[in-house]
């Protein structure tokens, strides 16, 4: 699955051994974020299957792209499904510290 409406920003997905793994690229910001939305919502519902978040590539997230991140988690925790946010960059990271969000994404990682 590739979202390509906005050049800047791309989500692939690749399941392997029963993980959903999905590739984000470029800028996840409010432009994108009801495309974004509505491609993950199926796989978030998905409980046969662990969800892994990797942000490699991610260059920017805004509120937005946060705020989806943080319902994907609690619609996973609701479920007791797993869910993985990996290979956070330096910059998002710090953002997600400062926001008070990282310990809801490490608490996750380290449980697996």
């Amino acid at each position: 699955m590739n979202m390509n409406k906005n050049e800047k920003f791309t989500a692939t997905s690749q399941v392997e051994n029963g993980t959903c793994t999905v590739y984000l690229r470029g800028e996840l910001d409010l432009s994108v974020a009801p495309d974004f939305r509505q491609v993950m919502e199926p796989l978030a519902v998905n409980e046969k299957q662990d969800l892994v978040m990797n942000l490699k590539d991610l260059k920017y997230i805004d509120s937005t792209g946060i705020g989806i991140l943080l319902s994907i988690l609690k619609t996973r925790h609701g479920m007791a499904a797993g869910f993985l946010v990996t290979e956070v960059p330096d910059q998002i990271q710090k953002l997600f510290d400062m926001t008070g969000i990282a310990k809801f994404f490490a608490a996750q990682e380290n449980t697996q």
